[in-house]
Parts: structure tokens; sequence; C-alpha cells
């Protein structure tokens, strides 16, 4: 079966999916007199499984394992093999029809992976065959097995590094790294708060932050695995683990008189837990939310404003990766310390679950759990 091409049109801006023969042209990555359509023009008969939706819904209902072609690579495009996916909170979303960007239906699910390179086009010259990549932005589809993609859509990795390290580098510990370098001057002594301190992100900034020297004070759910989970991020570097009840209580004050009032905020959740988070800070603090796990708006208390002077910012990777797109340096320079944070066993992937590509509906079932901390990672 032949499918149009997958393009998702971001801001103006067209990403198009690779793995799928095209009805449509794609300027970005071909000549516009070129019809993809030709079977001169694609790869004979040669095909990867791809997980493909067709309509927004329930992701275990209607993401299915199908057979796509792969199509020739070009001069300017590298053909890859995608080893190692996760399955992120965004995944889902779009999945759901929630998320801020959409693609254009039927689409290849997946935004972050890791691929090693097959094949390189004859005018490829950053990339060699046996590289390892990560996508430099959201929308390639990265569960499946191979596609053909620009040069420019991907930028590599140290080979290494370990796998589930790599498949989840891109997210998560970008957006980490970036909020505790973008907002406030923060100095080896300083204090962060969390919520949602066990999830992706939250554990990236407890990682980084204490390669810094930076105190992180995480709030997470209370549980009946709470001993545990906290005993596990104090392993990572966590300064300080309480429940959410804990931010309203007593103890708090308690807690700052080992450790200095946080100068960062980073809100994951939303609702009271957002508002809480703020009224810790110190006076001039910054409150950066990336995330909204709750579904409840951010309220902030007038006396943060008048009186503290507190700010209230917002943070989306990808958006910074595209504001960054025209100057790669920034991009590399933060890999390039992420992935030495790696090396040196500073910076570990979260607890993952490794999932067969063909048992992808149990991983995302998975995936939607409440309490859930594990990330579900595809293994191609």
């Amino acid at each position: 079966m032949w499918f149009p091409v997958l393009s998702a049109c971001f801001r103006g801006r067209v990403v198009c999916q690779r793995g799928f023969v095209a009805l449509l042209k794609c300027p970005k990555h071909r000549e516009a007199s070129v019809s993809l359509f030709s079977h001169s023009a694609g790869r004979s008969a040669q095909t990867c499984q791809a997980l493909i939706y067709r309509n927004h819904g329930d992701p275990s209902r209607v993401v299915e394992l199908e057979d796509v072609p792969v199509l020739q690579t070009g001069p300017k495009e590298v053909l890859v093999k995608l080893l190692a996916s996760p399955i992120n909170p965004s995944d889902v979303n779009m999945i759901q029809g929630t998320y801020a960007i959409l693609p254009d239906l039927p689409a290849i699910g997946g935004n972050e992976g890791v691929a090693q390179v097959i094949e390189v086009g004859s005018q490829v010259k950053s990339l060699k065959a046996g590289d390892w990549v990560i996508p430099r932005d959201a929308g390639l589809g990265t569960w499946r097995t191979e596609a053909v993609l620009a040069e420019d859509d991907v930028i590599s990795v140290p080979s290494d590094i370990p796998l589930l390290a790599a498949a989840t580098l891109g997210v998560n510990p970008c957006t980490a790294f970036r909020m505790l370098s973008d907002f406030e001057d923060l100095r080896p002594g300083d204090s962060v708060i969390q919520n949602a301190a066990n999830s992706g992100v939250g554990q990236a900034v407890i990682q980084v932050a204490a390669a810094r020297g930076i105190n992180t004070i995480n709030v997470i759910r209370d549980r009946p695995d709470f001993t545990q989970l906290s005993d596990r991020l104090k392993a990572i570097g966590a300064s300080h683990v309480i429940k959410e009840e804990s931010l309203r209580r007593p103890e708090m004050k308690e807690l700052f008189k080992t450790c200095s009032k946080p100068r960062l905020a980073l809100n994951g959740v939303g609702g009271k837990s957002a508002t809480e988070l703020l009224r810790h800070l110190q006076v001039g603090g910054s409150m950066v939310t990336y995330g909204g796990m709750s579904k409840q708006p951010v309220t902030v208390p007038v006396s943060a404003l008048i009186f503290k002077d507190v700010k209230v910012r917002g943070f989306w990777v990808t958006q910074w990766k595209r504001d960054h797109s025209h100057d790669g340096k920034a991009f590399r320079a933060m890999l390039d310390e992420l992935c030495s944070l790696i090396q040196q066993g500073k910076l570990t992937a979260p607890a993952c679950t490794e999932v067969r590509l063909q048992d992808h509906k149990k991983a995302l079932d998975a995936a939607m759990q409440p309490f859930s901390s594990s990330k579900q990672v595809l293994i191609m």
C-alpha cells in the first residue's frame, strides 16, 4: 500500500516524514521537477516498519504498525536505522490531537530517538556511515525502523554513550539544561525548587544541577513507594525530596535553615502545585513553566508579584531549537556538555522500560498510567 507524504506545517515550516512515498512534493528535500511518486526516484521495493496513526484519539487504539516504503537517498540526505525511541507525553498529546503542533494525517509517531547512519548522499559533509544521530527538531516521526532524512534534520552524538541516554537526550535533558542556564544566574550553593521531580525533565534537572553544585528541592506526589522513589532521586543527586503537601507545612522553615531559598522554580504540573512553588521563591526569583500535567491553570498570588517581584515565565524546548536553528553552535555546545556529563557518569537516562516495536500497544498503555516512574522506550 502506498501513502502520501506525511508533512507537518509547524509555524510555516514544513517537516516531511520521509518514510512514505510522496504524492506531494517537498521542496526542502527534492527538486520540484522530480516526481517522488515515480519508481525511478524511489528505492526499489525496500520497506520499513512504522507506527502510524490516521486519526486522533486513544494512542493504543489509533496507532498501528505497518510496512511503508523507504525512498532512495538523495545527494543531501542520509539513510538511517532507528535504534531506540522513547514515548514522551508530547508524543501522546500529538496522537490525541491536543498538542501545540500537529502533523497532517496520516502521521508517523515519535519526536525523539537515536539512529545510526547507514548511507550518506554524495553531498553530505557532516555525517558518515556509522555515526549516531538525533533529531534537531520535532516532527520527524521516529517510531519506525528506517528513514531517509535531510542532513540538516539530524545532529551527531557520540556512539560510545549508552543507547538509552542517547535516545532520551534531545528533549528532557535539553529542557533541563536551558531552564537552569537561561533564566537566573545560578551559582554553586544556590537552590532550585521543582515539582514533577521524578519526571524525565525532573531527573535531568537534578543531575545537571548537582554537576554545577546547585541544590535541588524536589517535590513529588505522595504514593505507596514514596520512600523508594525518594532514595532513587537522592542517589542521582537530589538534595531534598518532599511531598507536595509538605509545601505548606512548618517543616519548610526547617528545610530553609540548611538550604537557601530558591532563586528558580521549575513547574511541570500547574494548578495549586505551581502556586505553592511560588510561595517559596526568593524576592525577584523566577518560576518557569514547561508543562501542565494537572491540566489546571497557574494562579499567581498578587502578593508574590507586588511584594516579591517574582517573574513568571514559560519554556518550550522545541521553540528554543527553532529560534537557534540559523546558528547550530548553541545546540552543538549544549549537546557536547550534556554528552560530557553522560560520559563522566554524571547524567544518566531516566528509569526506562525497553519494549519491542511489535509490543507498542502495551508501551502506549503503560506510558499513560498515573504514577509511572519508568519511561517506555521502543527498541527497533
